[in-house]
């Protein structure tokens, strides 16, 4: 009887987001996947069970895509019942899509219908959840149910909330993130506070009025919120657990946290659309040692964490074999979390199950596992394999650089050259050339930019990533145009 999820004014308990779910089931009758094109409400928790009761796969998709794009994707996935906010509605009805509005959706759900048979096909797929495509075109993963069982299963404890325990969700709905903040909080028994979307006024409003205990945000949201926490003085009395992940994370950043939050859990969750989310985690008790001093953990502030006893790694080099500690290559992971499985597309999975996720990395002699970037990201220069994020967290300690991104543009002679793109602190004007000797003072010269540009933005997804295929494309013209 108590809450469950809850969104600007509107609420659900457990047993109406139950009940909802088989009036949903009924509107789903007919289509082949549910899907949905909306920011956090209720038809959205509505719709991931709704789909669950009708046995057919739910497909949340990225809202803010055009109608064309959405269009692209809708298309191969058969006859789709579409759940959309806005005149995305319209637009897609108008393509010939079946579409039901956000409020009508929430509205036939809360009429309540009588629980049917519970669904037990584990192998039956329950989300297709498309890649945020930083680098390529989108593909669509199949998070099968007992892949979310598995996950849930063994990172979750039943019931494990405390009471009155409440958790802010601002992460978006077509998200991995999103997927696994519903169903991990509903196993603990955790209220479920959305944010339609990420705003850092209206985040630190809604964790003091709502009492909020917990919360996940991706590393573009911290530096906001410390803004305002530092500006007005009030903190954050309620939060006892801030998660964060999606990106990687300065340590100018995260430092900065831990000095404005003194008194918050801090936990870094590293997963993957196609691993139903976290199999990496570094824990408060790393982040509280390395606030502390402790020179190990302020080195492992760097790395996602250990690997949950779930999940098994290997971090593999260029011919296949696995590597040892301390030594860069592809990470692979195996699990019965991890799907590694794209709808009409050939399955990665090698031979003993093993998933490539295209993420380069190491591991310690303790098993905290450090990603560098993906394996699309690096820069070969002279036959050098170069991290960009390690030229990145470089650049991050200068005095004018706010945000920057390193990427390896073509070169004739040297096969790539390496270009940061700088946002400067606001009222600073810094030089290039100084930027690459504070660069170069810290690493070999190799590694030093051969081109520094300044932007007022860089370009991320809603979850914090950077697109570096984006950053690339403008600063070519950029260059292009004469700019230095």
């Amino acid at each position: 009887d108590e809450v469950a999820v809850q969104a600007g004014g509107e609420s659900l308990t457990a047993a109406e987001l139950l009940a909802g779910a088989w009036a949903g089931a009924a509107l789903v009758d007919g289509a082949d996947v549910l899907a949905y094109v909306g920011t956090n409400g209720l038809a959205f928790p509505l719709g991931v069970f709704s789909a669950a009761a009708a046995e057919v796969p739910f497909v949340p998709l990225n809202y803010r895509l055009s109608d064309e794009q959405l269009h692209e994707l809708l298309e191969p996935l058969g006859q789709a019942l579409v759940i959309a906010e806005g005149e995305v509605g319209e637009h897609l009805a108008a393509r010939g899509h079946r579409v039901i509005a956000a409020e009508d959706f929430v509205s036939a759900a809360l009429a309540g219908a009588a629980l049917g048979d519970l669904p037990f096909d584990a192998e039956a797929t329950a989300i297709l959840l498309y890649t945020s495509g930083t680098t390529a075109a989108p593909k669509a993963a199949v998070l099968r149910h007992r892949h979310l069982t598995s996950y849930i299963i063994g990172t979750v404890e039943f019931g494990g909330a405390g009471e009155h325990e409440t958790v802010l969700v601002s992460v978006p709905p077509y998200h991995i993130a999103g997927i696994a903040n519903l169903l991990s909080n509903l196993y603990a028994g955790r209220r479920i506070v959305y944010l339609t979307q990420f705003d850092a006024r209206a985040w630190v409003d809604a964790v003091r009025r709502e009492q909020v205990t917990n919360a996940m945000v991706v590393p573009t949201m911290l530096s906001r919120i410390c803004d305002i926490v530092e500006a007005d003085r009030e903190g954050l009395p309620t939060l006892r657990s801030l998660s964060y992940g999606g990106a990687r994370t300065p340590s100018t950043v995260l430092q900065r946290v831990m000095t404005v939050l003194p008194d918050v859990n801090l936990v870094n969750a590293y997963g993957l659309t196609e691993t139903s989310s976290t199999i990496a985690v570094l824990g408060p008790d790393d982040h509280r040692a390395a606030r502390d001093g402790d020179p190990v953990a302020v080195g492992r502030l760097a790395s996602v964490g250990q690997v949950l006893p779930t999940v098994e790694v290997q971090v593999r080099g260029v011919d296949g074999e696995v590597l040892g500690a301390g030594e860069v290559g592809e990470i692979w992971v195996r699990g019965e979390q991890v799907s590694g499985e794209y709808a009409g597309r050939e399955n990665p999975l090698d031979d003993e199950g093993w998933f490539p996720t295209r993420d380069r990395g190491w591991v310690d002699d303790e098993d905290y596992l450090f990603v560098e970037g993906r394996s699309d990201d690096t820069i070969i220069r002279g036959g050098e394999n170069i991290a960009p994020a390690e030229i990145e967290e470089v650049l991050l300690t200068h005095a004018d650089v706010a945000e920057c991104a390193v990427v390896g543009m073509p070169d004739e002679e040297w096969g790539q050259r390496i270009a940061a793109v700088v946002v400067p602190v606001e009222g600073s004007k810094p030089d290039g050339d100084a930027i690459r000797e504070h660069v170069r003072a810290a690493l070999r010269g190799s590694k030093t930019p051969d081109v520094v540009v300044f932007h007022e933005t860089l370009p991320h997804t809603e979850t914090g990533k950077l697109l570096r295929r984006v950053v690339l494309a403008d600063l070519q013209s950029d260059l292009d145009a004469g700019a230095s």
